[in-house]
């Protein structure tokens, strides 16, 4: 009687398994840059530090009861809500509109190149470095010499405002500012994003006799509406971890009006020396991003299904 034949069954290579060369830099960029500085900030956030060589003394979860109960760490949320209309709300709105103007008007009217221009121009101050804006933005706004006030006193002004020392107008003052450095993002994403808008749709939307701006909001808003999401997320973002703009104009005040979580976290870290509470908020302020990020993908993941079930 012949012997059975045995056949082995051939191990079936994982499907990640050709990829894993590739994600190995990556995995340990994330490891160094985000995981292991994420890990050591938590478990900072546990004791009470005051830096250098002194000792590290375990409270527990004690800095975040204290921070319940702390005023200046809720006005700086408070203030953030203050940023996400300055950096996301108005910057968005705006661009969008002048988008729209320099990709359907200028851009038509005066040639591609004129709307380019004009398109880097409102980009500039996105790559204009934090202390040159800052020094400009002190210059106009300075009380005394600023320009602002200056002109305000030229035109019968007795007694102009403290723009920038004033607790009633520095948060006004400062959120002028980051609308000011931030509307050129949305202006270059959406001048993008409408390029791929299918013309004919608004062609055909004309000849039945749609004018612009139902044209505009039947078809170019929902064509657009992935990178509306983008900027939404990466602005919101931005706006909750803002740090340079306040630093180089207010340093958080006058009297906290202007005081935000990340500047808050660099206040205790360095000049109150209570690195363990300033860790704590910086933990705070990161689970409060990625509950926002989390909820702003989940929106685009819901409307994205709505889209191709309506379809």
């Amino acid at each position: 009687m012949p012997a059975p034949v045995v056949t082995r069954a051939r191990r079936r290579r994982p499907a990640w398994l050709p990829y894993l060369p590739y994600l190995i830099p990556g995995a340990v960029l994330f490891v160094v840059v985000i995981g292991y500085p994420l890990f050591t900030n938590v478990y900072i956030s546990l004791y009470s530090w005051r830096g250098g060589l002194a000792p590290l003394q375990w409270v527990g979860f004690g800095n975040y009861a204290e921070l319940w109960q702390d005023s200046a760490f809720w006005t700086s949320f408070q203030n953030s809500v203050a940023m996400i209309i300055a950096m996301v709300v108005v910057p968005t709105l705006i661009g969008l509109v002048l988008a729209a103007v320099l990709f359907d008007y200028l851009g038509r009217r005066f040639g591609g190149r004129a709307a380019a221009v004009l398109r880097a121009t409102y980009y500039l101050p996105q790559i204009l470095p934090v202390a040159v804006a800052g020094v400009l933005w002190n210059w106009i706004l300075n009380s005394q010499t600023g320009a602002l006030n200056v002109i305000l006193r030229g035109l019968g002004v007795e007694n102009p405002p403290n723009w920038l020392g004033d607790p009633s107008a520095a948060l006004p003052s400062v959120m002028l500012v980051l609308i000011w450095v931030q509307i050129g993002y949305p202006v270059v994403i959406f001048m993008a994003a409408l390029q791929r808008v299918d013309p004919e749709l608004h062609e055909a939307a004309e000849l039945d006799g749609a004018g612009w701006w139902r044209r505009f909001r039947a078809i170019t808003i929902p064509q657009i509406r992935p990178e509306t999401f983008v900027v939404t997320l990466t602005c919101t973002v931005a706006a909750l971890k803002v740090f340079g703009p306040i630093y180089v104009l207010t340093r958080g005040g006058p009297e906290s009006s202007t005081l935000v979580p990340s500047y808050y976290s660099y206040l205790n870290f360095f000049d109150k020396s209570r690195v363990g509470y300033g860790a704590a908020v910086a933990t705070v302020l990161t689970v409060v991003i990625i509950l926002v990020a989390a909820v702003i993908l989940s929106l685009q993941a819901r409307a994205e299904r709505r889209e191709e079930a309506g379809h």
